[in-house]
C-alpha cells in the first residue's frame, strides 16, 4: 500500500502542495484529475524526486519511502513522465532496455532474466516487430507503447503514468487504457494515472482523486464521486452527468 501523509511540496516559498493525505490502494487502479496547475504532476513525481518533498512523508507498505535510495526507489515504482521532448534516436529494444537499470551492475551487463523480462514487455505492448526501428520514426501511439514496454521492464509492483494519453487520437487512447486494464487486471498491477478526461478516468479507474489548488478536494469510486458538484467544484464549469445503458458519463458540451 502507497500512502501519502501530510506532504507538502513548495518551490521558492511557494506553496504547489498542501498538506496532502491519501491512500492507493493495492491492485486497484487510481487515477488523478483536475485543473491544469493544481498540482497533479507534482504529486506523482514525488515518488521519483523530480518533485522535492518539503514536509510530510511518504510509505510504501510501510517502509519510509523518501529514504531509500533512487536505484531501489525504481525497483518499487515505476513513473512514466509526462513531457518527453526529446525523442531517442535509437532502436525500440535498446530503449526499452532502459527499464532493467535499476537492476543492473556496474557493468550494466543484462541477464539472461533481464533480457526474457525485457522481451515479454515488448509482447505485452505488441512491439516486438519495431524492435529494430528507430523510436524516433515511429508514430506517436506506437512510440508511447515504446515507452510503456520500458516502464513494464522496471518489472514494478507499481506503475505511474503522468497523461499517458496526452496527443494521441481516441484509437490510440483506447489502445493505451486498455493495455493499462489489462495490465491491472491479469496481473495485479497498482496503477495511478494522471488523465484529464473524466469520462476516462469513470471508465477505467477504480478510484479517482480530483485535485484543485494544491489541495485533494474529490476522492473514491468515480460512480459516486462524480457528480455535477464535483465537476463545478474542481474546474468551475457546469456539466451535466447522465447515464446511457447504466454507464455514468460526463456530458462535454
Amino acid at each position: 500500500m502507497l500512502e501519502f501523509r501530510n506532504v507538502s511540496v513548495s518551490c521558492q516559498h511557494m506553496p504547489i502542495l498542501n498538506d496532502i493525505s491519501l491512500t492507493f490502494r493495492d491492485g486497484e487502479i487510481t487515477t488523478i484529475l483536475g485543473p491544469n496547475g493544481c498540482g497533479k504532476t507534482t504529486l506523482v513525481q514525488c515518488l521519483n524526486g523530480a518533485s522535492t518533498v518539503t514536509a510530510g512523508q511518504i510509505f510504501l507498505n510501510g517502509q519510509d519511502f523518501l529514504k531509500i535510495s533512487p536505484k531501489e526507489r525504481a525497483r518499487e515504482i515505476s513513473l512514466l513522465p509526462q513531457v518527453r521532448t526529446i525523442i531517442p534516436a535509437i532502436p525500440v529494444k535498446m530503449l526499452v532496455e532502459h527499464g532493467r537499470f535499476p537492476y543492473l551492475g556496474f557493468s550494466r551487463r543484462k541477464s539472461k532474466e533481464d533480457t526474457e523480462i525485457v522481451n515479454r514487455a515488448m509482447e505485452f505492448t505488441h512491439i516486438s516487430q519495431y524492435a529494430d526501428q528507430y523510436v524516433d520514426t515511429l508514430s506517436g501511439g506506437i512510440r508511447q507503447r515504446v515507452f510503456f514496454a520500458m516502464v513494464l521492464a522496471q518489472d514494478c509492483d507499481y506503475i505511474v503514468l503522468d497523461e499517458p494519453t496526452t496527443y494521441l487520437d481516441i484509437r490510440y487512447q483506447i489502445e493505451i487504457l486498455q493495455l493499462v486494464k489489462k495490465l491491472n487486471q491479469e496481473f495485479g498491477i497498482t496503477i495511478i494515472m494522471v488523465l484529464h478526461d473524466i469520462n476516462q478516468a469513470i471508465a477505467y479507474s477504480d478510484n479517482v482523486i480530483g485535485m484543485k489548488d494544491g489541495k485533494v478536494l474529490v476522492e473514491g469510486d468515480p460512480e459516486e464521486v462524480i457528480t455535477e458538484e464535483s465537476i463545478r467544484e474542481l474546474y468551475g464549469i457546469e456539466l451535466g452527468v447522465t447515464r446511457v445503458d447504466g454507464r455514468k458519463f460526463v456530458l462535454a458540451v
